[in-house]
């Protein structure tokens, strides 16, 4: 059930839609030659960068330990061990960008605002039920809450981000983290705001549009 007490399903496209640029002219898909564990929850569905199949993961590219105001958010919240810290790009309801630190420890993810040095949101990773991302070589992911409103957004570390957040539910749920890759999904900018984003290859590189849904009525 979702946070209006009605079931909830995120709506992603039927249609398979080949973009962006293509690996060795052809797309990937799963081989024991060629899959490693960090990479299957790309395979066969997503158009990957060339570079993002050959880079190293650093995760905390903060140092969070050298940041005082990051170190005390986490030991508020008691958490210790950090996966992934960086600076990324948060798509507002009203669609503006805003620059964000984006933190995933072993058991939440945090959202700091770096101007003000605010904790935003702090989200429990338990509470995650998908991540959506398009077949495309851009930077955008949702990130889906059904108890709460949903978070988009982009950043060029999006692999390692996802790839982290599978791993993490993995170990501290029973269940695996659903990844779902379409050129159309829907996600909840806010509590009473649906948009569907909507991602095409056009010359030069991917657009991206955002409409406006309705929320249907009980």
């Amino acid at each position: 059930m979702d946070r209006f007490g009605r079931q909830r399903r995120v709506q992603i496209d039927d249609g398979v839609e080949d973009g962006g640029q293509q690996e060795n002219g052809m797309r990937l898909r799963p081989s024991d030659n060629n899959v490693t564990e960090d990479q299957e929850p790309f395979m066969g569905v997503k158009v990957r960068r060339k570079a993002s199949l050959h880079r190293d993961y650093r995760g905390d590219y903060l140092d969070v330990p050298s940041h005082p105001f990051l170190m005390k958010i986490l030991q508020k919240q008691g958490d210790k061990k950090v996966l992934f810290a960086d600076k990324i790009l948060k798509i507002t309801g009203s669609g503006k960008m805003k620059r964000r630190i984006l933190m995933i420890t072993d058991f939440a993810i945090y959202i700091v605002d770096p101007e003000t040095d605010a904790l935003k949101r702090r989200i429990a990773l338990a509470a995650v039920d998908s991540m959506c991302l398009s077949e495309l070589s851009d930077n955008f992911f949702a990130i889906i809450i059904p108890t709460e409103y949903d978070l988009l957004m982009a950043s060029t570390r999006k692999t390692e981000i996802v790839t982290i957040l599978v791993e993490a539910t993995k170990s501290t749920s029973d269940y695996t983290l659903e990844v779902t890759f379409s050129n159309r999904f829907e996600y909840h900018a806010s509590a009473e705001l649906v948009k569907e984003v909507q991602f095409e290859e056009v010359e030069g590189g991917i657009k991206t549009r955002f409409i406006r849904k309705e929320i249907p009525t009980a």
